[in-house]
C-alpha cells in the first residue's frame, strides 16, 4: 500500500507528469544537446537516455515476474552488479542512432506506466527487493525520472517545482523510515532537521531532496556521516 506520507498523491500521476517533461526535453534536442556531459560521471545527455530506456527491462521484468531471466541474461552478459548493469545498458546502446533509443525507451515506458496504473497503487509486483506495492514504485520510478531530468538539466517552471520538490522530499522521508535509517528527521520551515547521535543540521527541502539522492556538490558543508546517512533514492 502506499504509505499514508504519500496518500494525498497519485503516484501514477506524478509518475506520468516526470516522463512527460523528459520526453518533451528530448524532443526539442540537437545534436550538441545530446552530446552535453551531464551531472552522472563520464555520461552524455545521450547516455542517460540509453539508461533509461535500458531500465526498463528491469520494469517489465517486475511487471512480468521474470527477473530469474533478467539476471541471468545478465550473468551471460558478464553483468554482475548494478553499477555494470547501468554501464550496460549504456553500452548496448552506444552505437544506435539516438532516435532509435528515444523510441524504445517511449514505447517500453509507455507500457509500463499504462500496466501499473492497471495494476493499482495497492497490487504488488515481483521486485529485487521482493514482492512490493506498485504504487511505492511507481514513486521510486518517478524520482529516478526526476533525479535524471536535474542530472541533464530538465527545465522545470517556477510554479512546478515547490509541489516537485516537496513530494521527493517526503518520499525520501518515507524511504529513509522504510530502510530503518537511524536519522531523525523533522520538518522545519522550508526544509528538514536531521539528527544522527550528536549530529545535526538543517537543509533546504531542495537540498535534502540531492542529500538523498547523493547529488549534493562534493563542498556542501554537511557533516559526512550525516551525508552517508541521507543517501537512500540513488
Amino acid at each position: 500500500m502506499v504509505s499514508e506520507n504519500l496518500r494525498d498523491l497519485n503516484p501514477f500521476d506524478v509518475l506520468d507528469t516526470e516522463y512527460a517533461r523528459l520526453d518533451a526535453y528530448f524532443t526539442g534536442l540537437d545534436e550538441s544537446g545530446w552530446a552535453r556531459p551531464s551531472r552522472c560521471e563520464g555520461w552524455t545527455v545521450r547516455d542517460v537516455l540509453a539508461h533509461l530506456a535500458g531500465e526498463e527491462l528491469y520494469n517489465h521484468a517486475c511487471l512480468d515476474d521474470e527477473l530469474d531471466g533478467l539476471f541471468a541474461l545478465l550473468s551471460e552478459k558478464g553483468v554482475k552488479d548494478l553499477g555494470a548493469f547501468n554501464d550496460w545498458t549504456v553500452d548496448e546502446r552506444r552505437e544506435l542512432p539516438v532516435d532509435a533509443v528515444l523510441r524504445e525507451w517511449r514505447d517500453a515506458n509507455t507500457e509500463t506506466r499504462w500496466r501499473m496504473r492497471e495494476l493499482g497503487a495497492d497490487a504488488t509486483l515481483a521486485t529485487m527487493a521482493g514482492a512490493y506495492p506498485v504504487g511505492l514504485q511507481a514513486f521510486h520510478y518517478a524520482s529516478e525520472y526526476a533525479t535524471h531530468a536535474d542530472d541533464v538539466g530538465v527545465p522545470v517552471a517556477p510554479e512546478e517545482e515547490p509541489a516537485r520538490t516537496a513530494w521527493r522530499a517526503r518520499l525520501g522521508v518515507f524511504v529513509l523510515d522504510e530502510q530503518g535509517s537511524l536519522l531523525q528527521i523533522s520538518q522545519i520551515p522550508g526544509g528538514y532537521r536531521v539528527t544522527l547521535d550528536d549530529k545535526s543540521a538543517e537543509l533546504s527541502a531542495a537540498d535534502f531532496v540531492e542529500a538523498t539522492t547523493r547529488r549534493l556538490p562534493a563542498d556542501y558543508p554537511l557533516d559526512q556521516d550525516l551525508c552517508r546517512a541521507l543517501v537512500c533514492l540513488a
